[in-house]
């Protein structure tokens, strides 16, 4: 029989010839006691979903026209230095920032979500990550710019290095060889690294970036990297939701992890990303443009925050209850997966799927 010492959590254990089917009551987020290598019977429906929807959003960068991009980009006059500077930053984040998300899933989360549901949407999202990835590598190869400058810039601009330096402390901890959940030490650490990168990587930070980029868009201005954005904010959406869920389940599980301390930890984590992202703010827009300034996308990140915050379970941090971009909620509600474009995506239905209106 086995215990929960000598379980194996990786799927890549001995075959018990004759065991008996999974029960889905067996089934857990952290320390299964179950074949992790059975999909069926499902227990977390939501996971499934998600990846079903996940695939229904599939689409390739290269399938956006960048033409009047590149044309608006070579005039002299056609974006402002200012406008320049954020752009180059901004992709400078998410060129990394992307390949890191990456890193956590394959490296650290996969291994230790020890669901084969979960581990079916974490297979999908690790491929949208790639997706990303090759956004900007398109973005950067359409316009021409400097390729060391752009994949580099996580360790020139010191706001960017900040950033994925404070992430990838969690990625460290639990790709270590010898970390293992099952204590209580363990699994805070593991619930840290799902904060670190769904709540706050791509729940928070990449929002202020899409905010950036869509003020472009709304102006007519690099129309084919914005609507790019619009397609990974599609799918960080429910990357940002996943994330969600499988903290709140976890906790449901193991209430023993979710002490008054933890939370405390948690306050100063989202504390810490928000200071990091308002340095951010002012690197990459020193003076206001489109409509936007540092300060009003300190506020709403402020917003953004303390929204996170409830959907974990956590009171507001900054009681901000203004968004400041009320055209981004039109762009995409942060409550809801769907319905959240100004612009028809419907040529991206695989087998009629999908329905944005």
């Amino acid at each position: 029989m086995t215990t929960t010492d000598d379980r194996d959590t990786t799927g890549l254990g001995e075959i018990d010839r004759g065991a008996a089917p999974v029960d889905a009551d067996d089934k857990r987020m952290i320390n299964a006691r179950s074949d992790v290598n059975q999909l069926l019977p499902l227990k977390y429906h939501w996971a499934w979903e998600k990846y079903l929807a996940g695939c229904a959003n599939h689409w390739m960068p290269t399938e956006v026209a960048m033409q009047a991009d590149i044309a608006l980009w070579r005039r002299p006059d056609g974006l402002t230095d200012d406008e320049r500077l954020l752009l180059v930053r901004n992709l400078g984040f998410f060129a990394t920032a992307e390949s890191l998300v990456a890193n956590n899933i394959v490296l650290a989360v996969y291994r230790h979500l020890t669901n084969p549901e979960c581990r079916q949407y974490l297979l999908r999202q690790s491929f949208e990550e790639a997706v990303h990835t090759h956004t900007f590598q398109y973005v950067c190869e359409s316009l021409g710019l400097d390729e060391g400058e752009l994949f580099n810039a996580y360790r020139r601009v010191p706001s960017i290095t900040d950033k994925d330096a404070w992430a990838l402390r969690h990625t460290r901890a639990l790709s270590d060889p010898d970390f293992r959940t099952g204590t209580t030490e363990a699994d805070q650490a593991f619930l840290r690294d799902l904060v670190a990168f769904y709540v706050v990587f791509e729940g928070m930070w990449f929002y202020t970036g899409f905010a950036q980029i869509l003020a472009l868009g709304r102006r007519n201005k690099m129309v084919g990297v914005a609507e790019q954005y619009q397609y990974i904010l599609r799918d960080e959406s429910i990357h940002l939701n996943f994330g969600i869920d499988c903290i709140n389940q976890i906790k449901i599980e193991n209430p023993h992890l979710w002490t008054a301390a933890f939370v405390d930890e948690i306050r100063v984590m989202l504390q810490e990303a928000y200071e990091l992202e308002v340095a951010y703010a002012r690197d990459t827009m020193p003076r206001g443009m489109l409509g936007l300034t540092a300060e009003s996308c300190a506020q709403y990140l402020r917003f953004v925050t303390d929204r996170r915050a409830e959907q974990i379970g956590l009171a507001p941090l900054f009681g901000e209850a203004e968004n400041p971009f009320p055209w981004m909620s039109e762009a995409m509600d942060l409550r809801k997966e769907k319905n959240f474009f100004e612009t028809r995506v419907t040529e991206y239905r695989t087998g009629g799927s999908l329905e944005w209106d």
